[in-house]
């Protein structure tokens, strides 16, 4: 498959698959679908499905029920690309083996597997952290699992932080989402990083006749979600006095690229509207600072949301930046990458579904 915004040979679009760091080349032979998914909440998942049956030590048997290849606790990678430069879309373990017995094919096996946040999606937790900014208490978290953390994301330093009855990955998506990050996991170092400082790079998409390398996409600007301004109030216990914090599109306009954003078309063609978060109580100023900020970006960069298809490309991964061309003067630009899904079939070969945000709109 060619690789996107760039004129590449052609190369076989199967995936090369790994087991303890090893080539596989059986396992790749027999894959019949895969499946790759990350978000910007972390959690990669992957899911392999196999042919189950064929020639093994000089009979006809099952391939992959001695546990030998496939076992639960293993190293699984996925590779795609050209030999050249291929890259990695997945790094896991095993954790689930799914059996089918079909009608009217041979036996068959899936492979689930996920990322090490699964070591932190396992365990429930109830406690309390005193003094400590976001980035002491994700170093903490993640060095109790044995993992490294790299965080780049600014933030208040709170008199307490309480995780209730959570499990240390949902509290640490709780902590990214404060402080307006985004988290993911590569082997064994976990990123937390502010999604402004994300830069992943940008690819070139285009819809049009003309060296078109976007296969689908459907894009929706909506206002519904949208506000003016987002509020957050709070007491300061040492100074006796309530705080009153407001974000407004100031935020947000460094992201917009000349767009207007959705905060700006709102007021003009139907109100002003504002929010007022009362689910939580910052005990500073700067907790609440911090909390409007954070809940006005993540409403506005989500005034467009586009689903698209491309052929399969190893470069298009959370985080990137896709610059849309042949969409319409509305529609043309960059776009953020929240979800993708790397799919091969034996049908359609090597795919990458994703999905996208952009807080302003052409035209």
């Amino acid at each position: 498959m060619p690789d996107q915004g760039e004129q590449t040979p052609f190369y076989p679009s199967r995936p090369t698959l790994k087991l303890d760091g090893q080539n596989n080349d059986a396992l790749s032979d027999a894959l019949l679908t895969l499946f790759v998914e990350e978000t910007t909440l972390g959690l990669a998942r992957c899911e392999a499905h196999f042919s189950n049956w064929g020639p093994k030590n000089n009979s006809v048997d099952f391939l992959f029920f001695d546990r030998q290849a496939i076992d639960f606790g293993k190293d699984f990678a996925v590779e795609v690309g050209p030999p050249d430069s291929a890259a990695e879309i997945f790094k896991g373990r095993i954790a689930g083996l799914e059996a089918q017995y079909p009608s009217q094919r041979d036996a068959e096996l899936t492979l689930l597997a996920e990322d090490r946040f699964q070591d932190l999606r396992m365990e429930r937790r109830t406690r309390s952290f005193e003094n400590m900014s976001d980035s002491d208490v994700i170093s903490q978290i993640a060095s109790q699992h044995g993992l490294t953390a790299q965080v780049d994301a600014n933030g208040p330093t709170y008199r307490v932080l309480t995780q209730i009855n959570q499990s240390d990955l949902a509290f640490l998506r709780e902590r990214a989402a404060a402080v307006d990050a985004e988290l993911w996991m590569d082997d064994r170092t976990l990123h937390v990083q502010a999604h402004a400082n994300r830069n992943g790079g940008t690819l070139d998409l285009n819809y049009s006749r003309e060296g078109r390398n976007l296969l689908e996409f459907s894009v929706l600007a909506d206002l519904a979600h949208q506000r003016s301004a987002v509020l957050v109030s709070g007491w300061d216990i040492s100074a006796k006095a309530k705080f009153d914090e407001e974000a407004t599109d100031s935020v947000i306009s460094g992201e917009l690229n000349g767009d207007r954003g959705g905060s700006s078309i709102l007021g003009q063609a139907l109100a002003t509207r504002k929010e007022r978060i009362a689910s939580a109580v910052p005990m500073s100023q700067q907790e609440a600072q911090s909390m409007a900020k954070a809940r006005y970006r993540e409403r506005a960069r989500q005034f467009l949301k586009g689903k698209g298809i491309a052929n399969g490309n190893p470069r298009i991964r959370v985080g990137v930046t896709l610059n849309m061309t042949g969409l319409g003067p509305m529609f043309d630009g960059k776009y953020y990458v929240t979800l993708t899904r790397h799919t091969f079939d034996r049908r359609h070969g090597y795919q990458t579904i994703f999905e996208t945000t952009r807080p302003g709109i052409g035209g």
